[in-house]
């Protein structure tokens, strides 16, 4: 774990709040019968799982702000506590937790595959947004999942509303290229005007710019927005900045297990040592770092055994 220098303000990320249930197995999946599978129940969520990892990283003070059900509250509450969040959740009465299946294939790569509930996630609305939120905050981080429902899409105008009042920047990581080619590019683009960072994976940096080399989608995005990361996996990451890749930073060496979370922890570090200081190249490093962490391990979130521990027992 790195250590940022202990910045004033406080990290505040809006984003989806989930169970994560975590199947790994080897092989092609037997269609009509059983396959083998060692299968945990761990938290996560995108915006959840950059939240502990910034505070994993050495941000001293860092806010999630999601909703959840009823049924898995007190145990995300607690898991996030542990982490080194400050959770700001909303319970919402009528729907389940979010929920997501991993499918992880133990091979060399670890490669994942997703099946989403997002539950309560998504339900977040302007109503839960209070100016309040941004109260000692220097950095909006929003996850790219609320930009999936009618609703949490407007909470993200009213917080990027907020933000600009205040003069607080944001970054924001587009989560997820199926859902991004669902959404649509040029709608995608327009809803997150003035955010000052994207994160995005090579898939999604491709899939918004139409354009097939990586580096060249990260310079055309930086054309939007003024700082582009582009998470490369096993090749590390891109930084671009007005049209032009300015750094590649290679991936740290790792053996993965289970390539959940990796691109959360990333951002995670990531944020940390720029708020800290660090210029971008040296931040996508320290986000190299983390992902490399991350990988190694099983599920979204930073080693804990206080959280592997309850990690096991699932909530309820």
């Amino acid at each position: 774990m790195s250590t940022p220098v202990p910045g004033a303000g406080a990290l505040l990320v809006v984003g989806d709040v989930v169970t994560d249930v975590v199947a790994r197995h080897r092989g092609p999946l037997a269609s009509g019968t059983d396959t083998a599978a060692a299968i945990r129940t761990v938290p996560g969520g995108a915006g959840a799982n950059v939240a502990c990892w910034a505070a994993h990283w050495g941000w001293a003070d860092v806010r999630l702000f999601g909703r959840v059900g009823a049924d898995g509250a007190a145990w995300h509450e607690r898991e996030l506590t542990a982490s080194g969040v400050r959770p700001r959740l909303v319970v919402d009465p009528h729907v389940p937790t979010g929920t997501v299946i991993c499918l992880v294939d133990m091979g060399a790569s670890a490669e994942r595959t997703f099946l989403t509930d997002s539950g309560a996630s998504l339900r977040l609305a302007p109503g839960d947004w209070s100016n309040a939120l941004l109260d000692g905050v220097v950095r909006l981080h929003l996850s790219g999942y609320l930009l999936f429902s009618e609703q949490s899409r407007a909470l993200v105008a009213a917080a990027l509303e907020s933000a600009r009042a205040r003069g607080v920047p944001v970054s924001l990581d587009p989560a997820s290229a199926g859902f991004l080619a669902d959404l649509g590019v040029d709608r995608f683009l327009a809803l997150i005007e003035g955010v000052d960072v994207l994160l995005p994976s090579r898939d999604e940096a491709c899939l918004l710019t139409g354009l097939p080399d990586p580096a060249d989608a990260a310079a055309k995005l930086s054309r939007h927005v003024p700082l582009v990361v582009a998470k490369q996996g096993a090749e590390g990451a891109l930084v671009a900045e007005a049209g032009a890749v300015r750094a590649r930073v290679p991936a740290a060496p790792a053996t993965p297990r289970d390539t959940t979370g990796a691109g959360d922890a990333f951002t995670g570090a990531f944020l940390a040592a720029l708020m800290a200081g660090a210029e971008p190249a040296q931040a996508a490093a320290e986000g190299c770092r983390a992902g490399a962490a991350a990988v190694e391990g099983v599920g979204g979130r930073p080693p804990s055994d206080t959280r592997q521990n309850r990690g096991a027992a699932g909530p309820g």
